[in-house]
């Protein structure tokens, strides 16, 4: 038997979810044990695990956080042993009904996104993994053409590059993908110069962005439109270059759909993106001299509403978190074709949002 697998799912806690869920995993077949629970938190929606595995960060996706017009980032240290979460502090994310928190390769930033309010905000770990006051801020400005989802700004993911030395953050809103220069000394970022943004189609609504592990490529899921395109990615400069936009969708559905999250496998040869309403993970082999995606299958996640799932790092098994029917529910990965297949194994949990996984020795 491998080292020990944790999990952690973070929730939506209006219907009476308790907070961040921790569950020991099987490493043979993906069932989950419930181990322990963070409680008396609000809306611990997305969450990020720092570098050295030490400490876990949550959103608090609200509208209001103490006494001002705000959500919160809420910061945990991880207990090696039982994998349990100790709450150190919160720190204002300075914008409204925060959707996704990522950390710096170094483990000294967090960076969130504010969905509502369509800015982005960096806030610092101190020495004992504790949020320090935000060290930056930016506010996106602007609109689109869906005049329902697109009227502002919705800052709807941040995260940083391989090289540690550029912020993208995708935006719902602007129809753009924000890109930034990031000064890891002072916590401080920037316009990228030689590429500011890079746009999507009007009405994509860009939403969760990921690099290939060969730092060549990129990929964007697109909620409004149902499409992911693939981009290459300059490590030197940070700017995108579109390669390709494909659907995430089979030939003929027509029913309304809101593409959530999407992983690369760990060994770069596939690509995963979720569908909400056709309620599915979409599966495409990658080329990995090109980027090009080819769309190899459609699997039902048995549940409604998948708004996120994760790929264990072994890339044996995919948990998929089904928000609206409260069920997690696992998958084996074939390891030759990408293909995934039900395990058995399904965990309810009411609301789950986000999966994150730590392997410890």
């Amino acid at each position: 038997m491998s080292g020990t697998m944790f999990v952690y799912v973070g929730t939506y806690t209006s219907k009476g979810s308790e907070g961040i869920y921790i569950y020991r995993m099987d490493p043979e077949s993906a069932d989950l044990e419930l181990v322990g629970k963070a409680t008396n938190i609000e809306n611990p929606s997305f969450l990020a695990i720092d570098p050295k595995k030490r400490y876990l960060y949550a959103v608090n996706e609200v509208h209001s956080f103490a006494g001002r017009k705000s959500g919160a980032v809420s910061a945990f240290s991880i207990d090696q042993e039982t994998g349990k979460l100790t709450f150190l502090n919160s720190k204002p994310s300075l914008g409204t009904s925060p959707c996704y928190v990522s950390v710096d390769k170094n483990g000294k930033y967090v960076f969130v996104a504010n969905y509502s309010s369509g800015n982005i905000a960096v806030l610092p770990i101190m020495d004992d993994g504790s949020l320090g006051d935000a060290t930056d801020f930016v506010q996106h400005e602007g609109s689109s053409v869906n005049p329902k989802r697109q009227e502002g700004p919705h800052a709807h993911s941040i995260l940083i590059d391989p090289s540690n030395r550029y912020v993208y953050a995708a935006d719902l809103g602007l129809d753009k993908i924000m890109i930034y220069k990031f000064d890891s000394e002072s916590g401080k970022l920037t316009p990228n110069e030689k590429q500011p943004w890079v746009k999507t189609k009007p009405g994509a609504g860009p939403r969760h962005f990921t690099f290939h592990p060969n730092e060549r490529f990129a990929y964007v899921i697109n909620e409004l439109d149902s499409t992911i395109v693939a981009f290459s990615y300059d490590r030197d400069s940070g700017t995108l270059e579109e390669i390709q936009t494909v659907s995430t969708l089979p030939e003929g559905f027509k029913d309304t759909n809101y593409p959530a999250d999407i992983h690369v496998f760990p060994s770069g040869r596939f690509l995963y993106g979720s569908n909400r309403g056709h309620d599915s993970i979409v599966i495409y082999q990658i080329d990995e001299e090109t980027g090009k995606l080819s769309c190899i299958g459609y699997e039902s996640t048995l549940g409604e509403f998948p708004r996120n799932f994760a790929i264990d790092p072994s890339g044996r098994f995919l948990l998929a978190a089904n928000q609206n029917t409260d069920n997690i529910v696992a998958f084996r990965i074939d390891q030759k074709t990408g293909l995934i297949e039900p395990t058995g194994h399904e965990t309810r949990v009411s609301m789950p949002v986000c999966i994150k996984f730590l392997p410890l020795p």
